[in-house]
């Protein structure tokens, strides 16, 4: 890498860093910013050097160690929701509008209930 990438490389970690550095501990240190920076270019946490904003591991994920993907629902998690979408009418019926069937035809799904109770008084 040239003097140029290095540079491009720094202003975006610096970039990407500057919401913390002014966090609840206060400012970090240098050896902290230069430990952080260290570890974005071991790990391709840096902006790649074209125009689609992309990460160098997302433009060359063969290059980087895989990163850790949070556990997502299960296959049951997602039936479930789905059945329970179609039952009340939340899943999108016209793609150009947006709506939804329970928007569409009201008159076919349960009206939505408020959370908790509400007692009139005069």
């Amino acid at each position: 890498m040239n003097r140029k990438h290095l540079s491009a490389i720094a202003v975006a970690v610096l970039a990407l860093s500057a919401s913390q550095v002014f966090a609840a501990d206060g400012p970090k240190t240098r050896e902290q910013v230069k430990a952080e920076l260290a570890e974005a270019v071991r790990t391709g946490n840096v902006i790649a050097n074209n125009e689609s904003g992309l990460m160098l591991n997302q433009v060359r994920p063969d290059l980087y160690p895989a990163q850790a993907q949070s556990a997502g629902k299960t296959r049951e998690q997602v039936k479930a929701e789905l059945a329970e979408a179609i039952r009340t009418g939340d899943v999108v019926a016209d793609g150009e509008s947006g709506k939804k069937l329970k928007e569409l035809y009201p008159s076919r799904y349960p009206a939505p209930t408020m959370g908790g109770s509400f007692t009139a008084t005069r």
